[in-house]
């Protein structure tokens, strides 16, 4: 069959190079992520030989296996699992199919430029580069794979200089094999001898020794074990493949014990770590590690993960959610959507059940009792672990509100058993304190006496938001106000009236009432006073701007600006419609209403002017003027920009 050559996509080429020039500083991992790959492929042709009986034949002795050979100086990395086609070879590995890609790379650019070591590794396990990772340790990379239940296989290869070559071959065995042609070893630059089976054994029990199907390699000719010298092991490791003993018979040389199935005394931190990092394609260690195990009528086992950074798709369509599900401690599936919430969705770990069928079904699954029980309990675990994190380790809580509080917060609009408990452990930022947040408890805590709603904003940014003219009278009598400024904010406060029996209340809706009960009675007469001063400018605004506003009235919320836009109590949010827009949904335009500030010298003197003219023309291009500053001030759009450039060119004119 003739040899085709492809070109790198143009990302995934930079990703190459970067990889080549050592930006990353442990290379043992390229062995994790090769091992972790062997992994997936023998779980997903066990679960496939399930659902057809073609393939039963093929998963008797699954296994991965390690061969080295130091003359040629080569490492390869064999399964027997589920292998790829042809077309599969040159989606998955000639291409990053990921959006985010272009952003990545430059960051990655900058960091390195910066010579930031630590914060390159951060990036790289937010964004996962598996496979790439064989070229900081080998000058060429050979894969051969053959999937389960086809005749011909494929052979791709590549230096990693921006091609690669795909060819169709005849006698590839089931699975894939990836075969690296080892760069020379340079101690200097954490450069090991990869073809020495002591180095090859360490690397296998720090990061994959919980993996549960057999890594086998070639037994060693003498009885040297990882602790003795690098030099009397690599004279050992002659014979462990093609040396003057001759080939041996494969050792397996990982424990495969389950993790979650061991009592936590029995297993470190850094052996949690490994297996977060395995099952995530992760480099980063978890930011928490939460063990579940329930006994009794159904029995089942749990070990999750809170990641310390979002992946890179968190918040792309088709983004992978779900833990993995095992019975018995055999794996059934990735991504089990039906354990874990869409607003869980960052959550990783091992669902073990004792009592599940293996033949079960994705669609089975959501229906299933045991499943629906296992779903709450693991929910109601992950926020109680969240409320004692957020009392117990504050900074570590920070973290994981930073990266994750805006997700956690769409549990609001579909979780209504845990939404107490969400808001519980919600954290939100406050005019309390300019950096720091809040929760619903301090807020309340802190009320006024005689306060009984929980004021709060939404817009684009705090700074947007505190010098919004709704601020001023909350400012000026000292009331404090929640600055919600993600989008999610602006839905999650319509469907959630109260809590701790004190109603949720937006400071730009309805009317605004901040006056105790003497304060009203000492300015109840100056109020009716204006009422009837007012009375006729408002009318003859109302009618003026009708095609824009519901209603004008006079404004108790206000002490500084001129005017300012408001919604009725229950009105969708500008920000609300704009976004029902985006997806495609056509809602009505809602008219709001136009407050008017009786104190500002604007105000009284439109007030004076209509009463002496009512009649003149400029009064109503006034009126709109106003309007459109209220507006702009609350971050509305104008209906017609250039008009009202016009309008306020010629007004400043006419002072000059």
């Amino acid at each position: 069959m003739p040899i085709e050559t492809f070109e790198f996509q143009v990302e995934a080429r930079q990703l190459l190079q970067m990889m080549i020039h050592s930006i990353y500083s442990n290379k043992d991992v390229f062995l994790r992520e090769l091992i972790s790959n062997a992994s997936d492929a023998l779980d997903k042709l066990r679960l496939e030989s399930l659902r057809d009986d073609k393939l039963r034949e093929d998963v008797s002795d699954l296994h991965i296996g390690i061969e080295v050979d130091k003359e040629r100086r080569t490492l390869t990395v064999r399964d027997n699992g589920i292998g790829m086609s042809h077309d599969e070879v040159v989606e998955l590995i000639g291409t990053i199919a990921n959006s985010g890609t272009a952003k990545f790379l430059k960051e990655l650019k900058e960091l390195k430029e910066a010579k930031d070591a630590a914060a390159s590794e951060e990036l790289i396990g937010q964004f996962g580069v598996g496979f790439y990772s064989s070229f900081m340790v080998a000058d060429e990379v050979t894969l051969l794979t053959r999937r389960a239940g086809e005749s011909r296989g494929t052979r791709w290869e590549s230096s990693g200089e921006g091609t690669y070559t795909i060819e169709t071959v005849d006698d590839a065995p089931q699975g894939t094999s990836v075969t690296l042609r080892l760069k020379p070893e340079d101690i200097e630059d954490q450069l090991f001898d990869y073809t020495s089976a002591w180095k090859i054994k360490e690397i296998v029990k720090r990061y994959s020794d919980f993996i549960t199907w057999p890594i086998k390699m070639a037994a060693e000719s003498t009885d040297t074990d990882a602790g003795t010298d690098a030099g009397t092991d690599a004279d050992a490791d002659a014979d462990a493949d093609g040396g003057s003993g001759g080939p041996r018979e494969a050792e397996t040389i990982n424990s495969m014990k389950a993790l979650w199935a061991r009592s936590r005394g029995e297993v470190t931190d850094d052996e949690y770590s490994e297996l977060y990092k395995h099952i995530s394609h992760d480099w980063n260690d978890p930011l928490e590690t939460i063990r579940m195990q329930a006994e009794g009528t159904f029995e089942y086992q749990a070990l999750l993960f809170i990641p310390s950074h979002p992946p890179q798709d968190l918040f792309m369509q088709g983004h992978k959610r779900g833990v993995q599900l095992y019975v018995k401690r055999v794996f059934i599936m990735d991504d089990c959507e039906a354990l874990m919430p869409e607003y869980l969705r960052f959550i990783k770990g091992v669902v073990d059940a004792q009592d599940l069928s293996l033949n079960v079904s994705r669609e089975i699954l959501q229906q299933d009792r045991q499943i629906q029980l296992m779903h709450r309990r693991l929910v109601k675990k992950v926020l109680s672990t969240l409320k004692d994190m957020m009392s117990g380790s504050p900074e570590r809580y920070a973290t994981f509100w930073k990266e994750f509080g805006r997700v956690l917060k769409e549990g609001l609009l579909s979780d209504f058993e845990n939404r107490d408990a969400i808001l519980g452990v919600s954290s939100f930022a406050s005019t309390q304190d300019k950096e720091g947040l809040t929760t619903l408890r301090q807020y309340v805590d802190r009320m006024k006496e005689g306060q009984q709603h929980i004021f709060y904003m939404t817009g684009e940014s705090r700074s947007a938001i505190e010098s919004s003219p709704h601020m001023e009278a909350f400012q000026a009598k000292g009331f404090e106000v929640l600055l919600l400024t993600d989008p999610v904010d602006e839905v999650w406060v319509q469907s959630v009236p109260e809590f701790d029996g004190k109603q949720l209340r937006s400071i730009a809706k309805g009317e605004v009432d901040l006056d105790t009960e003497e304060e009203k009675k000492e300015v109840e007469a100056e109020r009716e006073k204006r009422q009837q001063e007012f009375a006729g400018l408002l009318t003859w605004m109302t009618t003026e701007l009708s095609e824009s506003v519901k209603e004008v009235r006079l404004s108790s919320r206000l002490t500084v600006s001129p005017a300012c836009i408001v919604g009725d109590t229950h009105d969708v949010t500008p920000a609300l419609e704009n976004m029902y827009r985006a997806m495609g949904q056509e809602v009505p335009r809602i008219k709001r209403i136009l407050e008017l500030n009786p104190t500002h010298p604007l105000v009284t003197g439109l007030r004076k002017a209509h009463t002496e003219r009512d009649a003149d023309a400029g009064l109503a291009e006034a009126a709109e003027l106003l309007y459109g500053m209220a507006l702009l001030a609350d971050g509305g759009e104008l209906s017609d920009p250039s008009r009202f450039i016009k309008l306020m060119a010629d007004r400043l004119e006419r002072t000059l």
